[in-house]
């Protein structure tokens, strides 16, 4: 019998295997100074693309008092306890409340975060006899919480609304023997891609098909549609949405999330959604922090309009360069690229040491190999300038990389590495 670490020394994973290289600055990288536009990577300043402070509240001095305030009225522990025993206020009440009317649902409840409360939402909303139908790119929380799932659950090719019918027929036909219901999940903005669910499309087979739609909108809640509402509203189906999930970690800068659905649904899961029945509350440092910041998402709309000028320049302005963005639909701003994971080391290193650009690499396993994705997230606190700066940049790593520098750069990682 093996020893049960034997595997995990042998091989370290994807990813792992390339630590000695990468760790430290590829990956675990630091960055510091106040979060913004630019910051400080190894000593030198960077235009950052790589915050998810869309609306560039983290570092404004009206949300920076409310945070200190309630930090030090409060500390980090108040309340103590889960929300069931001793951890419930009326703020937490109020920011429910606020979240339920600007996500246009009935009500809402808190969650300590996102990735392992949209985890439980699932586990809540199912059961054994249950299907899920879901797009085959989720976010890594909701397939860990399709796993939770002890019934059948199929996938559907992304934003592929055929091949969504044909799982649907498939669901419905294994319901109608185990007596359950049908979950269907997809994404208000796939964070990789940057590309909207196509969420118009799934509501309209409702007129088909008996199912409940549960929508992640991370990157939309706050970006997209005229309130900030997210990509249901920016749809025109934000009231077909089932249930409906957020988080704080994007648009609103900080810690938490919450979801959003009629009033018996959301009563349902505060009696059974174990990740916060048998969590501690979120503090009060972060309630009174979402609720300023809500409450800017209602009032500061020329945020969201200065996001999106710095948005539109980048966008238009990489595609008039030929570079290749996908098909994005949101703020999440891909650039793919040609090339393998050494070349994507050296790429990146000329992009932050030589050009002062920081924004994050992707490679495989989360895309296929031989392809590099360089991941841009515009904000509010970005300028026209760095949008320049950035796109003379990527032009010279461009020609670099197609006239081999990169390779020849990187071929003693390679040899290294045995690739």
């Amino acid at each position: 019998m093996r020893d049960l670490f034997d595997r995990i020394i042998e091989n370290k994973g994807p990813l792992g295997k390339w630590a000695s290289q990468a760790e430290g600055y590829f990956v675990f990288p630091k960055l510091d100074g106040p979060i913004s536009n630019r910051m400080k990577f190894q000593g030198k300043d960077v235009i950052t693309w790589s915050i998810n402070d869309y609306l560039g509240l983290a570092n404004l001095p009206e949300i920076k008092k409310v945070d200190g305030e309630a930090a030090l009225e409060h500390g980090a522990a108040y309340p103590m306890g889960a929300r069931m025993m001793s951890g419930h206020t009326e703020y937490h009440e109020q920011l429910e409340k606020e979240l339920a009317a600007f996500s246009q649902k009935e009500a809402s409840y808190l969650l300590n975060f996102g990735y392992q409360g949209f985890m439980s939402v699932i586990d809540a909303l199912v059961t054994k006899d249950d299907i899920i139908v879901y797009d085959v790119d989720c976010h890594a929380c909701i397939i860990d919480g399709v796993r939770l799932h002890m019934g059948k659950r199929f996938t559907f090719v992304h934003n592929d609304p055929d091949s969504l019918e044909k799982n649907l027929e498939r669901a419905t036909k294994m319901a109608e023997q185990t007596g359950g219901g049908i979950l269907v999940i997809s994404e208000g903005v796939f964070g990789m891609r940057g590309e909207q669910g196509i969420l118009k499309e799934i509501v309209a087979l409702k007129k088909k098909f008996n199912f409940r739609l549960l929508v992640d909108d991370a990157h939309g809640f706050g970006t997209l549609g005229k309130t900030g509402a997210g990509a249901g509203e920016e749809q025109g189906v934000q009231d077909q949405i089932d249930v409906y999930l957020a988080t704080f970690a994007k648009s609103m800068a900080s810690i938490g999330a919450f979801v959003a659905a009629d009033q018996e649904i959301i009563n349902y899961l505060k009696y059974n959604l174990r990740s916060q029945m048998f969590a501690k509350s979120l503090p009060m440092v972060y309630v009174k922090g979402a609720l300023k910041r809500l409450d800017m998402l209602r009032t500061r709309p020329e945020l969201k309009e200065k996001l999106w000028e710095n948005v539109n320049a980048l966008q238009s302005g990489l595609k008039e360069k030929g570079f290749d963005i996908g098909t994005t639909s949101s703020c999440v701003t891909p650039v793919y690229l040609n090339g393998s994971i050494p070349e994507a080391m050296a790429l990146v290193k000329d992009l932050r040491e030589n050009h002062g650009i920081f924004c994050s690499i992707v490679v495989y396993p989360v895309i296929p190999k031989g392809l590099i994705l360089l991941r841009l997230i515009p904000t509010a606190t970005h300028t026209l300038q760095d949008v320049e700066e950035t796109l003379d940049a990527f032009s010279a790593i461009r020609e670099r990389l197609e006239n081999g520098t990169y390779k020849r750069l990187s071929a003693a990682v390679s040899a290294a590495m045995g690739e």
